[in-house]
């Protein structure tokens, strides 16, 4: 590797604020000029997952039949993978790795490793996958969905760096239906998420609980809408102007709207 490797020095204390935009305090990003780990060829020290499934009609995105087909569901499944990868690609860290079932396709860009899943259940794979990734590159690691496609470069950073500069030990961030989206840990042990229980209304708090449990410091991302339901692919569309899911939403939903236009 030859760019530097940001690993935490000249960082400023303090914790992640609500949006994480320059100049808010205790973010660490000076309200003039970009943060340390933004400068080029400064990478942090650190990885990012993606886990997630190959857009195949049928076997993603499920919720969203009906009113989509199983083909329109797996084009949105696509399009919110490929702007998930996109931002994950801006992001100045060591590594960048797809956690995947299924196989890889054209939506897979370059500079990405690819590892299997494992396991049985969602807090399964979700354990080895994050187990797997540290085993193959000591550095901390944080790990996402395939379902937030409004997650920005800037937000996968400030969920690296802490992790990085060792100020915490876990980073988290909320989904809206009480789940979560984003989990990044400093020393990866699978206990902190096998057994918890997933895709409920309450999966958040407790793996939230499981880490503070665990004596972890952790620091809290912002809360984000990840795409199940039609309603919440609508929200993530309209706040996503010039997204790939954007796009695809106002696609799919266009003939709809032809269709009502012409019954009025």
């Amino acid at each position: 590797m030859t760019a530097d490797v940001y690993t935490g020095k000249h960082r400023r204390e303090g914790a992640l604020g609500a949006q994480g935009a320059p100049g808010t305090p205790g973010t660490g990003i000076p309200a003039q000029g970009k943060p340390p780990w933004s400068k080029a060829g400064r990478l942090l020290a650190a990885q990012i997952v993606v886990i997630a499934k190959e857009p195949y009609p049928g076997r993603v995105k499920t919720r969203l039949t009906p009113p989509f087909t199983p083909v329109e569901a797996a084009e949105l499944a696509a399009a919110s993978l490929s702007d998930t990868l996109a931002a994950v690609a801006a992001t100045t860290v060591a590594r960048r790795v797809v956690a995947l079932d299924g196989s890889p396709g054209r939506w897979l860009p370059q500079g990405f490793d690819v590892i299997g899943q494992r396991g049985a259940g969602l807090d399964e794979r979700i354990a080895w996958a994050l187990a797997d990734a540290r085993v193959t590159l000591p550095l901390p690691v944080v790990l996402i969905g395939m379902d937030t496609p409004q997650v920005t470069p800037g937000l996968l950073a400030a969920a690296a760096e802490p992790l990085v500069s060792r100020s915490a030990d876990a980073t988290f961030g909320m989904a809206e239906d009480g789940g979560f989206w984003l989990l990044g840990l400093r020393e990866v042990d699978p206990g902190l998420i096998l057994g918890v229980p997933m895709s409920q209304p309450d999966t958040g708090p407790k793996q939230l609980a499981r880490l503070e449990q665990a004596g972890l410091r952790v620091t809290m991302l912002p809360q984000l809408t990840d795409v199940d339901t039609v309603r919440e692919a609508e929200i993530v569309a309209a706040v996503t102007p010039g997204s790939r899911f954007a796009a695809c939403m106002a696609r799919m939903r266009e003939p709809a709207d032809q269709a009502i236009a012409a019954a009025q």
